[in-house]
């Protein structure tokens, strides 16, 4: 079975001393409970693997009794002894519970090391920062990338372009209605339902699901607010639209970014840029198949930009970096990584009609660490693809 590159991070880390307890996040069906259970099968370490998806969500006394059991097979066994538990932010209070379990583990020498797992980043980040801080690291894993898709499975550039990196869906990418129904069911109404609207007060989930539907079709597209209020129905206000669109950013199927600026102030305040997560999400929206896509040259554009897109704010997620695009009247540089201080400018480009003065004007005014082109005339997408985000930064 494939196992991905996290496997060995994982397995480094369970192999180490207890220090720490181990986090494991990111979105939906990208692999976080298989390649754990592959790492488990692998170490000579004992565990209990549990599942919160059938328990209730007021019974945190459920953690308890989890935690109990693998206490007397680590005292029974005289030795250590791994605890997962999958989906842990769906029980309430989850995280005050693991912080009392933990910490009397540690007072007392239990050698037990935990592993959580979440796909809802928002109500795991609530947790971790107000209970769990100073006890915790994370392991951050997002959708696949083309090597690891390519590698599995064995589809080719375009192919991964324009389905992305769903594992699971890669075996209909030759039916597009099995296809386009895994991608809404298993994902998009999936996160929506069960990690966005279980976690947040949401007044309009209606408009939600629009915002989401809207932001997707227009990946890679700078959208004011206003033009979406135009096109939304019972849209309400600029602000609900902003903090609906940043809900599904925490969920990792689609975001804002915004100008970059040395102002921060004016970064917030900026007409936000769409950028889908993984191009999959874009594709369900699109009434060209694949072939049709491919031998138009216009849509092709799109789709090349958005996936180069996808993959950016998907390792910026994994990297911990920040994502904008930056733009002075015509001039426009597609988009800039920051991490720290350094920052590093990227302009896209599916033919040579595109001009690239953005990139020599941005460099020029900001002194980028790098400033790159991706596609036609510069590093080509399959080798930007098997680079990881952070060695632009060295």
């Amino acid at each position: 079975m494939y196992k991905l590159p996290v496997y060995k991070k994982i397995k480094q880390r369970l192999e180490e001393p207890r220090r720490f307890i181990q986090v494991i996040m990111g979105p939906r069906q990208v692999g976080k409970s298989t390649v754990v259970k592959q790492v488990l099968k692998d170490i000579l370490i004992p565990y209990k693997f549990y599942a919160a998806d059938d328990v209730p969500d007021y019974n945190s006394n459920w953690i308890v009794q989890c935690w109990q059991t693998v206490r007397l097979l680590a005292e029974q066994h005289q030795t250590e002894y791994i605890l997962v538990i999958d989906e842990i932010q769906k029980i309430d209070n989850w995280s005050e519970c693991v912080k009392k379990l933990w910490d009397e583990d540690t007072f007392h020498d239990r050698n037990i090391k935990v592993v959580l797992l979440g796909s809802s980043r928002i109500l795991l980040k609530k947790g971790l920062s107000e209970s769990l801080a100073g006890r915790f690291e994370e392991i951050r894993m997002a959708q696949w990338s083309f090597s690891e898709i390519h590698e599995c499975f064995g589809i080719s550039l375009k192919e991964y372009l324009f389905y992305g990196g769903y594992p699971g869906a890669i075996p209909f990418i030759k039916d597009p209605e099995r296809f386009d129904d895994y991608i809404t069911t298993a994902i998009v109404e999936a996160t929506i339902n069960r990690d966005i609207l279980n976690d947040v007060q949401i007044n309009k989930p209606a408009l939600l699901r629009q915002t989401f539907e809207l932001a997707s079709a227009y990946s890679g597209n700078i959208l004011s607010y206003t033009k979406m209020i135009g096109q939304l129905q019972d849209a309400g206000n600029t602000t609900t639209l902003s903090q609906y669109l940043h809900l599904l950013q925490e969920a990792c199927l689609v975001t804002g970014l915004q100008k970059y600026s040395r102002d921060k102030a004016r970064s917030k305040g900026s007409i936000p840029k769409f950028q889908v997560y993984d191009n999959s999400f874009k594709e369900i929206y699109s009434s060209l198949s694949f072939e049709e896509a491919v031998l138009n040259p216009g849509v092709w554009g799109h789709v090349f930009e958005s996936a180069i897109g996808a993959y950016i704010v998907q390792q910026a997620f994994i990297h911990r970096c920040e994502v904008y695009y930056w733009r002075d009247r015509n001039l426009e540089v597609d988009f800039i990584l920051k991490k720290k201080e350094n920052i590093i400018a990227l302009e896209i480009k599916s033919n040579n009609e595109k001009s690239s003065k953005g990139l020599d004007e941005f460099s020029k005014l900001f002194n980028p660490k790098r400033a790159l082109i991706i596609g036609e005339g510069g590093m080509s997408a399959e080798d930007f693809f098997s680079i990881p985000i952070t060695s632009l930064f060295k």
